[in-house]
């Protein structure tokens, strides 16, 4: 008998792994306009993606990346533009670490990181001015999750990479830099509406 017993462990061992695995393999979701995640094991809508989902939220301390000087802005822009102030305040996080000045390689600007070739479209005077950063970054988000029917990581993803790329592929472009891009300030978005 003791010697089936190190055969059977090895057995029950596997077969909790293969399981968790499989169980994880089958997920699907999407986050709706509100910022509610919606999973399912059989998708009824082409608003869900294929998810490997832990059911773990990401673990943030908020000290470390809380920054409360702009939330009066955040919050007026939030109700401007019918978007979630964790969501904006992810978005600025991710753009600029709220730092006003902020300059990209791409030569974007500001808060929000608006492209030179936006500033006139979006409004915007100064894009160093936080308040006009923050309405003209809030009214561009608005009008991306319009464009893609409420679907939040398109949305953020167009953001990025630019509407035309995310319309191409129909979903999150196969760019790192863009999915890192997406799942980050989706991290902060959840961590902020704590």
């Amino acid at each position: 008998m003791k010697s089936l017993y190190p055969g059977i462990l090895f057995y029950i061992i596997l077969m909790t792994f293969l399981t968790a695995f499989h169980a994880a393999a089958d997920i699907y979701k999407y986050v709706d306009s509100e910022g509610v995640l919606h999973f399912t094991n059989v998708p009824t809508s082409s608003l869900y993606r294929y998810s490997l989902y832990s059911g773990k939220r990401p673990e943030i301390s908020l000290p470390s990346y809380s920054n409360s000087r702009y939330d009066h802005l955040i919050a007026e822009a939030s109700k401007k533009h019918g978007l979630s102030f964790s969501l904006l305040k992810a978005l600025i996080k991710v753009e600029s670490d709220f730092n006003p000045n902020a300059v990209s390689h791409a030569g974007a600007l500001g808060l929000m990181q608006i492209m030179p070739k936006n500033i006139k479209a979006l409004s915007i005077n100064d894009p160093f001015s936080p308040w006009e950063s923050i309405m003209g970054g809030a009214y561009y988000f608005k009008q991306l999750l319009n464009r893609f029917d409420g679907d939040l990581p398109l949305a953020i993803a167009a953001y990025n990479a630019g509407p035309t790329r995310v319309a191409r592929f129909k979903s999150i472009p196969p760019i790192k830099e863009t999915e890192d891009y997406v799942r980050k300030v989706m991290k902060y978005f959840y961590a902020y509406k704590k």
